[in-house]
């Protein structure tokens, strides 16, 4: 718990602030417990008191990520599995297939004009709060429909699609981007916000580049480049199965 605690302030640059407070109590603990300064002490005191609900606000976002990286565990989600029916598990290949094939033919489409694009596939973090900076769809997944909704005059284009529970919750949705520096130059603002949108959950994030037309994934704050149409339906249907 403390390594998945250590890794996720890490990945959010939330290390320091995490430091700052440990020298903070340190200080306190110097100047009430080895100086006996008792009035300084009940100030710092009454100071880490009211800190501890300030720590809950700052690290929220982190505090929800440590929670679900201990819950999306290869051995809790083999927990939740075996509590699934087997029927549940057949509708839900099913499904899948329906909505990953409509996806990688747009996106062979998109790559083939060089039209830009962004989508973001919803697994297990919910992403409503993503979706609630979007027009909301609430449509099937359709090829013509993603190809529309990222045209180059479309005023959806220049946002991300959110694919939820195999169907198009919004679109014109805007992500968090990354500050990794070591993104390689030649990739855009596309590129950055779906690596963004990787770092903070367990979405599946699909670019169109508009210059190059090359097709890419972002996933757990990694990149998959040059990806072809095969290795891109691949990659989405083993991604997706996890």
């Amino acid at each position: 718990m403390l390594y998945y605690a250590f890794r996720v302030m890490r990945e959010s640059r939330s290390l320091n602030i995490f430091v700052g407070i440990m020298i903070f109590i340190a200080m306190w603990i110097f100047v009430s417990q080895v100086l006996e300064m008792k009035l300084l002490g009940a100030i710092l005191e009454k100071l880490v008191g009211v800190g501890v609900i300030a720590v809950v606000v700052i690290f929220q976002d982190d505090i929800r990520k440590f929670l679900y990286n201990l819950g999306a565990h290869k051995r809790a989600k083999a927990l939740l599995r075996f509590f699934a029916t087997r029927h549940s598990s057949e509708r839900d290949e099913t499904m899948l297939k329906k909505s990953i094939m409509p996806i990688v033919m747009a996106t062979m489409s998109m790559a083939k004009g060089k039209v830009g694009a962004l989508i973001v596939v919803e697994r297990n973090f919910p992403l409503d709060d993503i979706v609630a900076t979007g027009e909301a769809i609430n449509a099937d997944v359709n090829q013509r429909l993603i190809e529309n909704i990222f045209f180059k005059n479309s005023p959806l284009h220049d946002g991300a699609m959110v694919i939820s529970d195999h169907r198009i919750k919004a679109a014109g949705c805007i992500l968090p981007v990354s500050h990794n520096l070591d993104i390689p130059k030649e990739l855009g603002l596309r590129h950055r916000a779906a690596l963004g949108m990787s770092q903070e959950s367990d979405a599946v994030c699909i670019v169109v580049s508009e210059e190059t037309g090359g097709i890419s994934i972002a996933h757990r704050g990694q990149f998959m480049l040059r990806l072809s149409g095969e290795e891109l339906e691949s990659r989405l249907t083993e991604l997706m199965r996890e």
